[in-house]
């Protein structure tokens, strides 16, 4: 999708606010109508716009109280299967690949600071990881969002 119109921010906004909600809903709550919003969520599934909606499960809540960001160095011939080995690991989180000194951003949860380091050492005996570098999370200041790039397409700035 190369344009985002204002009733498509305003339309995400309020999809972000309420996940739930149904295109009927939506509909009534902007003000368009149900074939307008239905047209534009099929579109936007086919598109691939829409992330998961896998809701987000806070690790702490599973027993998952540490987090750290793995910066990792890999051989590039071996970079899809280090990405494969890293996606078999449960407590990998998330995987960037980075442009620049270093390949890839893992973040990682972990039960305890032994478990932390027992996740370090699994990381750095994945074939292909080279060098890795670890930063512990003290706390999540500002969540992934969408809606504030969505508010300047609205002129919310």
């Amino acid at each position: 999708m190369t344009n985002v119109d204002a009733t498509d921010a305003r339309l995400l906004v309020e999809l972000a606010r309420t996940p739930r909600a149904t295109g009927v809903e939506l509909a009534q709550r902007l003000g368009l109508s149900r074939n307008t919003v239905q047209a534009r969520l099929a579109r936007w599934d086919a598109e691939g716009l829409l992330a998961s909606f896998e809701r987000r499960v806070d690790p702490v809540v599973l027993g998952y109280p540490l987090a750290a960001y793995v910066a990792t160095t890999v051989d590039q011939h071996r970079l899809s299967d280090v990405v494969a080995a890293l996606e078999r690991i449960p407590e990998v989180v998330e995987v960037y690949g980075l442009a620049g000194a270093i390949d890839l951003s893992v973040k990682i949860v972990a039960r305890d600071t032994d478990d932390l380091y027992r996740l370090a050492g699994q990381i750095l005996e994945i074939p292909g990881v080279e060098r890795t570098n670890m930063s512990l999370v003290m706390r999540e200041l500002v969540r992934q969002r969408a809606v504030p790039l969505l508010g300047k397409i609205l002129g919310d700035e």
